[in-house]
């Protein structure tokens, strides 16, 4: 009869000696550990475009000057059009809807319909000119005041000039109709062809300056794609290696578009600098053309909020045209 084998026993745990931890499979990187070599790849790119773009200094430079004087032009134009829209008060006054009370309207009653009309919400502006400041002024201006003082009673009545806070036709006929049923109006006058000739200018500059734009944008985004392609084929056999060797696209892809970027850069700082220059050396003519006429008009510099506005397009469209050219020529890196 064979005898039955015990099985094994256990090893023993040691007396005082620590728990075995279980085992724990290999999770991966942390999100942190993946977030800081996220980062450290941007940061290399970033500084790997620096290098390359301080060993061309003239050729990154004359390609940034580029690029700033096609932003300046529909930046300046765009800023000389609000400053002569200053000039001489505003562009508001040329549509200026006057009010002919009848002849018994004495001062308290036109200084009462005033108060009434500048409260209205369509309304910018309101003045009062009385019979006799009427009169006065007609005497001074047409040169008849000795004959004018022959007659018998004044004959100008009193005048209420009404500065409307909007230049639309529609809304300045709707805005007369309005005032010429008050009471004691006896005629509103509105000027509205001027009105459409000053609406048609002002939308010619607008569009002008929206067309330039457009072009100007386009001949950017040509420019900067052109600058990048150059780029792209003076490293085309180290792309190709690192395309080789597993990188992806967005690993290849991302100096070209820091490089972009920091050329957008460079162009609104000179554009920036051009458009202060160009405003403060024009201010100097304007300023003695101003005086001659007794006016103290004076161009304004480039605001703060149009400045940083003009630096971010610059970018942008610098990212965005790296971002074309790479894209375009992405397909055609791949190893052979």
């Amino acid at each position: 009869m064979s005898a039955t084998r015990e099985p094994s026993p256990q090893p023993a745990e040691r007396v005082g000696g620590a728990p075995r931890k279980p085992e724990h499979k290999d999770d991966g990187p942390s999100f942190g550990q993946l977030f800081h070599a996220w980062l450290e790849s941007h940061r290399a790119s970033l500084l790997d475009s620096l290098r390359r773009l301080g060993r061309q200094p003239i050729g990154s430079f004359f390609t940034c000057l580029v690029m700033a004087i096609a932003l300046s032009l529909p930046m300046g134009l765009s800023l000389l059009l609000t400053n002569v829209e200053r000039l001489a008060g505003s562009w508001q006054r040329a549509a200026q809807i006057s009010l002919y009370l009848q002849l018994d309207a004495g001062e308290q009653d036109g200084q009462r319909l005033r108060d009434e009309i500048a409260a209205l919400p369509d309304v910018a502006e309101a003045e009062w000119i009385s019979r006799e400041r009427a009169l006065a002024e007609f005497q001074q201006d047409s040169g008849l005041g000795q004959a004018l003082k022959e007659l018998p009673e004044n004959p100008l009545p009193g005048v209420i000039l009404v500065t409307p806070a909007t230049l639309d036709k529609a809304g300045l006929e709707a805005l007369r109709t309005r005032l010429a049923d008050m009471p004691q109006v006896q005629q509103a006058q509105l000027d509205l062809v001027w009105v459409e000739r000053l609406g048609a200018i002002l939308t010619l500059g607008d569009r002008f300056i929206f067309g330039l734009t457009v072009l100007l944008v386009l001949a950017l985004l040509l420019v900067i794609g052109n600058t990048i392609r150059l780029h792209i084929e003076n490293r085309r056999n180290e792309i190709e290696v690192i395309k080789l060797v597993g990188g992806t696209d967005g690993y290849v892809r991302r100096p070209f578009l820091y490089m972009g970027a920091l050329y957008g850069v460079g162009a609104g700082l000179l554009s920036w600098l051009v458009l202060a220059y160009g405003l403060h050396w024009l201010n100097d003519a304007v300023i003695r053309l101003a005086g001659l006429y007794g006016s103290d008009f004076a161009l304004t510099g480039v605001p703060m909020g149009d400045g940083l506005s003009l630096l971010l397009g610059a970018v942008f469209l610098g990212y965005i045209g790296a971002w074309l050219a790479v894209a375009r020529h992405l397909s055609e890196l791949a190893p052979r």
